[in-house]
């Protein structure tokens, strides 16, 4: 497995040499198939390595954006459809998934340690939110780009979080409670949040924000919970099979947002991914110091530094495409998931050497 491994990393690096050989010769369209097939390479050749192999879903989803942005024509409208159509449903098939690994069990350890959920959930809409409005106003973006900067800060945490915390011997029951709580605030708090925030950048209509997160959230994790009482015990087979999905649908929101902004990403690509970087980085930082300030225990402030860094990108991005903005508004969501994936990966695998 290991040879078969390095054979494919062999790989990726000369299709790497030849992308970049036709990149700065100027054949630029078929310089795009090499960077993608460089990447898938990579991604299955880090399969092979125990210590690489939780980097293979976060590169599949760069070569996932390369080929939005090398072929943003495949992924924005398909025999008059426009796939932007999909993103409402790949969130609510998520959602359904989230409902569907829960039960109302799970909440009641909410009584068993409030103090850490209570800072959790109170860092995630303290925290990120501010974070965000700081560097809208000093991006120097239009307002609608500058805006989906703010929303990608008062969105709930990301079902990544749950993984990582694992990953990092952090509190699993915390994170999936902080998660879980703040998911189902969304539809409540991220309007008003938006509204307060970014009421200036673009037009905010709470009521029909509201709705829109419910349709997303309330909606099919109320369904899967439904679905998770009736058939307890009898839908394994669908919980092995939510969490492909799940990464599935992950993957195809953020290359169809990709492709929609793909003009306005080429051109404040760089600066976008600085900032979104910092906000990123910036969450974990105080999220886990907000955790020392209350002299919680060493695992559960990495449970917050990561529920708090990590944020719910597939939900702001189809905010954004309730708003009707997808290619301004959800540019800052589709950069936010790669490298919150790249970073939280780094930051688990340090925390798993280091003895919490």
């Amino acid at each position: 497995m290991i040879n078969s491994s390095r054979i494919l990393l062999v790989l990726s690096g000369l299709c790497t040499i030849i992308f970049l050989s036709l990149f700065f010769i100027g054949k630029v369209e078929w310089s795009g198939i090499f960077i993608i097939a460089a990447l898938i390479l990579l991604a299955l050749g880090f399969k092979g390595f125990s210590y690489l192999k939780q980097f293979s879903y976060t590169t599949m989803i760069f070569a996932a954006v390369c080929s939005s942005l090398f072929y943003p024509g495949l992924f924005t409208e398909w025999g008059g459809f426009k796939l932007s159509g999909l993103i409402t449903p790949l969130i609510q098939l998520i959602m359904f998934g989230m409902g569907t690994s829960m039960s109302v069990d799970d909440f009641y350890t909410v009584l068993k340690s409030p103090k850490g959920v209570f800072i959790g959930v109170a860092s995630q809409f303290v925290i990120m939110p501010s974070l965000g409005f700081l560097l809208a106003n000093v991006s120097g973006f239009s307002p609608e780009i500058a805006a989906g900067i703010v929303l990608i800060g008062c969105s709930p945490s990301g079902l990544a979080s749950n993984v990582m915390s694992y990953l990092a011997k952090a509190n699993l029951a915390l994170s999936i409670t902080i998660t879980s709580i703040t998911t189902l605030l969304a539809p409540f708090v991220t309007p008003l949040l938006m509204k307060l925030l970014a009421g200036e950048m673009v037009d905010i209509n709470i009521v029909n924000m509201m709705w829109d997160i419910s349709k997303m959230i309330l909606l099919p994790i109320g369904a899967g919970l439904i679905f998770n009482k009736l058939l307890a015990g009898r839908s394994a087979w669908l919980n092995k099979s939510m969490p492909v999905v799940s990464m599935f649908g992950i993957a195809m929101i953020i290359v169809v947002i990709t492709a929609a902004g793909r003009d306005s990403l080429l051109t404040i690509g760089p600066l976008l991914v600085l900032l979104v970087l910092i906000h990123n980085l910036a969450g974990y930082f105080l999220g886990y110091w907000s955790g020392r300030l209350f002299k919680m225990e060493e695992r559960d402030c990495r449970t917050i530094a990561i529920e708090v860094g990590m944020q719910n990108g597939g939900l702001a991005s189809g905010i954004a495409k309730g708003m009707g903005k997808i290619a301004t508004v959800g540019l800052a969501a589709a950069v936010f998931g790669p490298l919150m994936n790249i970073s939280g990966s780094i930051l688990a695998s340090y925390w798993h050497r280091k003895e919490s």
